[in-house]
Parts: structure tokens; sequence; C-alpha cells
């Protein structure tokens, strides 16, 4: 299993920026996605967005498409989600997953791996 540590979360204003880190161990990323869901008060976890480890591949929800962009570091077998134009409807708590469902995948179900969560508060 693949052992994730997020950070990078906190609070910022309607038409803000974030950027959230996830740094991965424990496995060879080759043949994953990683992904970004998130989870607001009384609210199904939800899909944000995810990336294909060994080509680079996005893919995004509509909901973040334009203004969230995933990418990720092999070097530090880091995955990033750089938020832009933040609104307080992306308040949640942010979690980062780890999966090998084929690329496209954004079941909270196709990934077997998580971490603990990072907040993002956006204030309006």
């Amino acid at each position: 299993q693949v052992q994730l540590v997020e950070s990078g979360g906190g609070l910022v204003q309607a038409g803000g920026s974030l950027r959230l880190s996830c740094a991965a161990s424990g496995r060879t990323l080759r043949s994953y996605n990683m992904g970004w869901f998130r989870q607001a008060p009384g609210k199904e976890r939800e899909f944000v967005a995810a990336i294909r480890w060994s080509s680079g591949s996005p893919y995004y929800a509509d909901s973040v498409k334009g203004r969230f962009t995933i990418s990720r570091d092999n070097a530090k077998n880091t995955v990033y989600l750089e938020m832009n134009s933040l609104k307080p409807e992306d308040t949640a708590v942010y979690y980062c997953a780890a999966g090998t469902s084929p690329y496209g995948s954004s079941s909270s179900g196709s990934f077997g791996s998580w971490g603990q969560g990072t907040q993002v508060t956006v204030s309006s």
C-alpha cells in the first residue's frame, strides 16, 4: 500500500490561491493514478482531480476545470494541487489518494490508499 501525507491547507479569501502537496512512499507509483478528493461538512466525498503518474496526464471534475491544476514531481514522489480563483464552495477537507484503476477513474472506490486530509477554508 502507498503511504500518503498531505500538506498545504489553510484559510484563504475568495479569489485567492493555495497549493496542496501530497508526499507518497512505500510503492513505485508507475502504475498508479494519484488523485485529490474533497469532503465538505454534511456532504459526500467528491472527486476533484487525478493524474496518471507514468504519463503525467491529468483529469478533472467539471467544477474545478480551469481553476485547479494537478501535477507531479517524479524526483520527490509528490503530487500537487494548485488551486486558483478559490470560492467559498471549495471549502472542504482535501484528501490525497492513490489507486491502480484505469486512467479516468474518479470514484472513491477506485483509490485504495488515502492520506489523512488537510482542511481548506475559503472565506467570502
